[in-house]
Protein backbone atom coordinates (compact mmCIF):
# COMPACT_ATOMS: atom_id res chain seq x y z
CA UNK A 1 0.00 0.00 0.00
CA UNK A 2 1.48 3.47 -1.01
CA UNK A 3 2.18 5.67 1.75
CA UNK A 4 -0.54 8.60 1.89
CA UNK A 5 1.10 11.79 1.53
CA UNK A 6 -0.06 14.72 3.85
CA UNK A 7 2.54 17.67 4.34
CA UNK A 8 0.28 19.26 7.10
CA UNK A 9 0.74 16.54 9.04
CA UNK A 10 3.44 17.14 11.12
CA UNK A 11 4.53 20.11 12.93
CA UNK A 12 8.29 19.64 11.99
CA UNK A 13 7.17 20.05 7.91
CA UNK A 14 7.81 23.42 5.92
CA UNK A 15 6.38 23.95 2.18
CA UNK A 16 9.01 25.27 0.34
CA UNK A 17 6.70 25.38 -2.66
CA UNK A 18 3.24 24.52 -3.95
CA UNK A 19 1.57 23.92 -7.22
CA UNK A 20 -1.56 25.74 -7.39
CA UNK A 21 -2.84 25.39 -10.72
CA UNK A 22 -2.57 21.66 -10.15
CA UNK A 23 -6.56 21.06 -8.67
CA UNK A 24 -7.47 23.28 -11.01
CA UNK A 25 -6.13 21.97 -14.54
CA UNK A 26 -6.42 18.05 -12.59
CA UNK A 27 -8.52 16.43 -10.60
CA UNK A 28 -6.55 14.58 -8.14
CA UNK A 29 -7.31 11.18 -8.08
CA UNK A 30 -4.45 9.42 -5.41
CA UNK A 31 -1.34 11.69 -3.81
CA UNK A 32 1.62 9.89 -2.79
CA UNK A 33 5.17 11.28 -0.75
CA UNK A 34 8.45 10.75 -2.42
CA UNK A 35 11.69 11.88 -1.86
CA UNK A 36 14.28 13.29 -4.10
CA UNK A 37 17.84 12.82 -5.05
CA UNK A 38 19.53 16.40 -4.84
CA UNK A 39 23.00 17.88 -4.82
CA UNK A 40 24.14 19.89 -1.46
CA UNK A 41 23.86 23.65 -3.63
CA UNK A 42 20.44 22.15 -4.14
CA UNK A 43 19.21 21.69 -0.95
CA UNK A 44 20.56 24.81 0.85
CA UNK A 45 18.65 26.92 -1.89
CA UNK A 46 15.49 25.35 -0.49
CA UNK A 47 16.16 25.99 2.58
CA UNK A 48 16.27 29.66 1.62
CA UNK A 49 12.46 29.22 0.30
CA UNK A 50 13.33 28.98 -3.57
CA UNK A 51 11.59 26.66 -5.98
CA UNK A 52 8.88 27.08 -8.83
CA UNK A 53 6.60 23.97 -10.00
CA UNK A 54 4.54 26.03 -11.84
CA UNK A 55 5.70 23.91 -15.03
CA UNK A 56 6.62 20.66 -13.64
CA UNK A 57 5.73 16.90 -14.27
CA UNK A 58 6.96 13.56 -13.28
CA UNK A 59 7.95 10.91 -15.91
CA UNK A 60 8.69 7.19 -15.59
CA UNK A 61 11.64 5.98 -17.44
CA UNK A 62 13.54 2.63 -17.34
CA UNK A 63 11.49 1.84 -13.83
CA UNK A 64 12.51 5.16 -12.43
CA UNK A 65 10.30 8.08 -11.71
CA UNK A 66 11.82 11.51 -12.42
CA UNK A 67 11.11 15.15 -11.73
CA UNK A 68 11.61 17.25 -15.08
CA UNK A 69 11.26 21.07 -15.48
CA UNK A 70 11.03 22.35 -11.72
CA UNK A 71 13.08 25.38 -10.88
CA UNK A 72 15.07 25.46 -8.07
CA UNK A 73 17.56 29.03 -8.52
CA UNK A 74 20.95 28.56 -7.56
CA UNK A 75 22.52 28.96 -4.48
CA UNK A 76 23.80 32.30 -4.50
CA UNK A 77 26.61 31.81 -2.14
CA UNK A 78 27.42 28.18 -4.40
CA UNK A 79 30.72 28.86 -6.41
CA UNK A 80 31.58 26.93 -9.62
CA UNK A 81 29.64 23.86 -7.92
CA UNK A 82 26.32 25.13 -8.06
CA UNK A 83 23.10 23.04 -9.72
CA UNK A 84 21.23 23.60 -13.22
CA UNK A 85 18.79 25.22 -12.04
CA UNK A 86 15.75 22.67 -14.52
CA UNK A 87 17.82 19.99 -14.18
CA UNK A 88 16.34 16.44 -14.09
CA UNK A 89 15.60 15.15 -10.35
CA UNK A 90 15.58 11.33 -9.70
CA UNK A 91 12.31 10.65 -7.21
CA UNK A 92 13.05 7.94 -4.66
CA UNK A 93 10.54 5.60 -3.91
CA UNK A 94 10.13 1.99 -3.42
CA UNK A 95 10.03 -0.94 -5.99
CA UNK A 96 6.74 -2.19 -5.51
CA UNK A 97 5.03 1.54 -5.61
CA UNK A 98 6.92 2.32 -8.98
CA UNK A 99 5.08 -0.71 -10.49
CA UNK A 100 1.62 0.22 -9.46
CA UNK A 101 2.66 3.50 -10.80
CA UNK A 102 3.24 2.16 -14.19
CA UNK A 103 0.49 0.31 -14.50
CA UNK A 104 -2.14 3.67 -13.17
CA UNK A 105 -0.53 5.35 -15.20
CA UNK A 106 -0.72 3.20 -18.34
CA UNK A 107 -4.22 1.50 -17.56
CA UNK A 108 -5.92 4.93 -16.87
CA UNK A 109 -4.43 7.63 -19.23
CA UNK A 110 -3.47 9.01 -16.36
CA UNK A 111 -0.62 11.89 -15.26
CA UNK A 112 1.92 12.40 -11.92
CA UNK A 113 1.91 16.31 -10.94
CA UNK A 114 3.61 17.77 -8.16
CA UNK A 115 1.60 19.23 -5.70
CA UNK A 116 4.37 20.27 -3.59
CA UNK A 117 8.36 20.56 -2.53
CA UNK A 118 8.30 20.11 1.79
CA UNK A 119 10.92 19.10 4.16
CA UNK A 120 10.15 16.59 6.44
CA UNK A 121 12.03 15.77 9.00
CA UNK A 122 14.87 17.60 7.72
CA UNK A 123 14.59 16.04 4.24
CA UNK A 124 13.20 17.47 1.13
CA UNK A 125 9.60 15.34 -0.01
CA UNK A 126 7.66 15.93 -2.94
CA UNK A 127 4.16 15.05 -2.67
CA UNK A 128 3.15 13.92 -6.52
CA UNK A 129 -0.82 13.22 -7.41
CA UNK A 130 -1.86 10.64 -9.95
CA UNK A 131 -4.38 12.98 -11.82
CA UNK A 132 -6.62 13.06 -15.23
CA UNK A 133 -6.57 16.44 -17.06
CA UNK A 134 -9.82 18.08 -16.65
CA UNK A 135 -11.70 19.92 -19.48
CA UNK A 136 -12.77 23.40 -20.00
CA UNK A 137 -16.38 22.43 -19.03
CA UNK A 138 -15.30 21.16 -15.94
CA UNK A 139 -13.00 23.74 -14.49
CA UNK A 140 -16.11 25.93 -15.08
CA UNK A 141 -18.36 23.88 -13.30
CA UNK A 142 -15.78 24.13 -10.59
CA UNK A 143 -15.34 27.59 -10.58
CA UNK A 144 -19.81 27.95 -10.55
CA UNK A 145 -19.57 25.21 -7.71
CA UNK A 146 -17.36 27.47 -5.70
CA UNK A 147 -19.31 30.08 -6.34
CA UNK A 148 -22.39 29.08 -4.72
CA UNK A 149 -21.01 27.72 -1.93
CA UNK A 150 -19.34 30.92 -1.17
CA UNK A 151 -22.51 33.11 -1.58
CA UNK A 152 -24.47 30.26 0.94
CA UNK A 153 -21.74 30.57 3.81
CA UNK A 154 -22.29 34.33 2.92
CA UNK A 155 -25.41 34.06 4.01
CA UNK A 156 -25.90 32.31 6.47
CA UNK A 157 -23.03 34.85 8.36
CA UNK A 158 -25.21 37.26 7.24
CA UNK A 159 -28.51 35.48 8.84
CA UNK A 160 -26.64 34.34 12.19
CA UNK A 161 -25.45 37.93 13.00
CA UNK A 162 -29.23 39.16 11.96
CA UNK A 163 -28.50 40.95 9.10
CA UNK A 164 -30.98 40.01 6.68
Amino acid sequence: MPRKADPTKSGNNRIVASNRKARHNYSILETFEAGIQLVGTEVKSLRDGQASLADAFATVDDGEVWLRNVHIPEYHHGTWTNHAPRRNRKLLMHRKQIDQLIGRIRDGNLTLVPLSLYFSEGKVKVELALARGKEARDKRQDLARRDAQREITRELGRRAKGMT
